[in-house]
């Protein structure tokens, strides 16, 4: 696995693991009661974004570790993940 693959597979992963965090803990204005004029009352009171970035940083890294073990260890390849048999029978994993 190259540098820039490990990067990017790193900032996948940090993303979807942000996203999946941004919902967590949210107070929206709603809940709060004071909905502040010409904003949504669905829109964010109280968000806690600094400590999501540094868990989803903590996180994204354990799981980018697994995975890139799983990768490099070849555990797993791509012909273990063609399940409609397109590829190469000949072509090893």
């Amino acid at each position: 696995m190259a540098i820039v693959s490990a990067i990017v597979l790193y900032v996948v992963i940090w993303f979807m693991a942000f996203f999946i965090a941004l919902p967590i803990r949210l107070k929206t204005q709603g809940d709060v009661g004071e909905v502040v004029p010409g904003t949504h009352a669905g829109a964010p009171a109280q968000h806690h974004l600094k400590a999501k970035f540094r868990i989803v940083t903590v996180v994204a890294f354990v799981i980018w570790v697994i995975v890139v073990a799983i990768i490099l260890s070849g555990v797993l390849g791509v012909g273990d993940i063609d399940w409609f048999h397109r590829m190469d029978p000949t072509v090893e994993s």
